[in-house]
């Protein structure tokens, strides 16, 4: 009895444990046989079963510095919101089949379009309508750029239907500084103007993919998920101060607005490096809305813009004529305020004089036109082309800014008698603010001229940084002789009429007016009345480290150089200050004006 007694809970337990390892072995043939034996067709039927989806995942295009890594465009987070109008109907059905706890549709879209600030009419329209276009509909835009608050309103509902992609948006933190150089991009990311489309290659980012399958639940079936990353877009690197542009262009704003000017421009460059340091402009376009500005106030005026060069194009003649005609500062010529030349060309200057025996510094002083056409004489038009051509006129700059125009200089043997004088006083040509500013700072560079540059680099995300491949730097006249002509232009500013409005005190500053008609393109005369001025100029000027040049087109108040004095000796000022240059230490030379 005892035996009986005690085998019974024995013979129970075995057979307990047994059926346990046969179940146990049930579940072991049937998880070798979903994930080994006939694992594929369980996935296939899995992903038969499930609902697919795919997104494009965006990087960040890249930002656009100025020289002190200052923000000028960047990117802001915002995100691209969908919907999955299919999975809203299965759900709303599991619902009423009582399959699912979740809240109908009817619902949510409520709360979607209180998040959003759509109408909830308008939300609902978009499932209905992209259904009613296809019963299978996976996708459809609910809202795009929503902030990160919404997302993260919409991503509380926690349904499975809206899908939120981060896509960075085009932001431009100070608005219209610099946006004529920046330029901008469309609504879809599309860059359309300025360093955005010019320089795209370096900040346009690399999309990215995300695939994935959901249970008809909505649930991601592990496994079944693809990523592609996306990439950031590189960081390009301006030559420009942020802060300078800022003052540029509040000033020649100023200016334009007070001489009655239909626009006007600031140029800065560093003479011994050729970086643009500043490229003001006004009217202006702020990149965060450039609708709001007229067509023609989107692009660069400064770097498009071409014109007649006036008197500013005697320190050329200047400079030719003392390289490879043998003059010097103080070489005369007589010249009275009109004269014929012997092939019949006339010349007229812009007031009456009698005959003056004027030296080449008399000549840039006054301004003489008939005195620089009797100098020009010194050496052929060919020499004289030759010179205009190393200065850089007619060939545009190394900037090769999107659009970039290009002066006119016709070959030497195609000047009729009248071009072959007007030529030497900056008639009968066309050039830019950028040439102009690469031949006056070969000269204040002691006759060596260093390519413009207005980028610095491009740094990839990866951090591969990429550098302009620039001309190498180029000798136009010789170094005594771009002495001379800095000493002439500074007896310019020294003695002019218009001097004192162009003193800054501490530093010695050189340069040269100019004023011309504007051609009408119609019947290709001269516009009468309508004036284009201008003024170049570079501090300290006896070792120049910084050029200014100031252009107004059309000013109505005061149409001769004077209308420029102003804003140059407020722009040359701020910029010695904030690159904080010495003073001058020594005292200018005086210079003859007569023989």
């Amino acid at each position: 009895m005892t035996t009986r007694t005690t085998r019974s809970p024995r013979r129970r337990t075995v057979v307990a444990l047994a059926v346990v390892l046969a179940v146990l072995a049930g579940f072991i043939v049937r998880l070798v046989d979903i994930q080994i034996v006939n694992a594929d067709e369980h996935v296939a039927d899995s992903i038969e079963n499930a609902l697919g989806g795919s997104q494009t995942l965006y990087g960040a295009r890249g930002e656009i510095v100025d020289e002190q890594g200052d923000t000028l465009a960047g990117s802001i987070l915002l995100y691209d919101c969908q919907l999955d109008p299919l999975l809203i109907t299965q759900i709303d059905t599991q619902i009423l089949d009582g399959t699912s706890s979740r809240r109908p549709w009817i619902e949510v879209s409520e709360d979607v379009a209180e998040i959003t600030g759509q109408d909830v009419a308008a939300v609902r329209a978009i499932v209905a309508d992209a259904l009613a276009e296809n019963p299978d509909s996976r996708f459809a835009y609910l809202e795009r750029r929503v902030t990160t608050e919404q997302y993260r309103s919409l991503a509380d509902l926690a349904m499975p239907y809206i899908v939120c992609v981060p896509h960075p948006a085009r932001a431009y933190p100070d608005g219209a500084v610099a946006g004529n150089l920046i330029g901008f991009v469309g609504s879809d990311g599309t860059a359309l103007e300025g360093y955005e489309l010019s320089a795209d290659s370096c900040l346009a980012p690399t999309e990215g993919s995300r695939t994935f399958q959901r249970g008809k639940d909505g649930v991601l079936i592990p496994g079944t998920e693809k990523v592609q990353p996306a990439e950031d877009g590189g960081t390009l690197a301006l030559t420009i101060d942020r802060d300078l542009q800022w003052y540029l262009q509040q000033l020649i704003g100023e200016q334009v607005q007070d001489m009655g000017a239909q626009r006007g421009g600031i140029l800065v460059v560093e003479t011994k490096t050729g970086k643009i340091r500043a490229a003001a402009e006004y009217p202006s376009v702020d990149p965060n809305d450039p609708l709001a500005s007229e067509l023609d106030d989107r692009g660069n005026w400064i770097f498009r813009g071409t014109f007649e060069p006036g008197s500013t194009f005697k320190a050329l003649t200047a400079a030719t004529v003392v390289d490879a005609g043998g003059q010097n500062t103080e070489s005369t010529v007589v010249a009275s305020s009109q004269e014929t030349f012997a092939n019949g060309a006339r010349v007229r200057d812009a007031f009456a004089h009698p005959a003056y025996a004027y030296t080449l510094t008399g000549v840039l002083i006054d301004s003489s036109n008939a005195g620089i056409s009797k100098f020009s004489e010194k050496v052929d038009a060919q020499t004289r082309y030759d010179y205009f051509q190393r200065f850089g006129i007619g060939e545009g700059s190394a900037v090769s800014f999107y659009g970039e125009e290009q002066g006119v200089l016709r070959p030497s043997d195609q000047w009729d008698n009248q071009t072959l004088y007007n030529t030497s006083f900056g008639q009968g040509l066309t050039t830019t603010m950028p040439e102009l500013a690469g031949a006056y700072a070969a000269i204040a560079n002691d006759g060596v001229r260093m390519p413009l540059s207005l980028v610095e680099s491009c740094t990839a995300a990866d951090g591969t940084v990429t550098t302009p491949d620039l001309p190498e730097p180029e000798r136009v006249i010789s170094e005594d002789s771009a002495s001379q002509v800095r000493a002439m232009l500074e007896n310019v500013f020294l003695q002019a009429s218009y001097s004192p409005q162009v003193a800054i005190p501490g530093y010695r500053v050189a340069g040269k007016t100019g004023t011309s008609e504007k051609v009408d393109p119609v019947t290709g005369g001269y516009k009468s009345g309508v004036y284009y001025t201008s003024m170049v100029g570079f501090a300290p000027a006896e070792d120049p480290e910084y050029l200014v040049v100031v252009t107004l087109d059309e000013p109505t108040k005061v149409t001769s150089s004077a209308a420029n004095a102003t804003a140059f000796q407020k722009a040359m000022t701020q910029v010695l200050k904030t690159y904080r240059v010495m003073p001058s230490t020594t005292s200018p030379e005086v210079l003859p004006k007569f023989g």
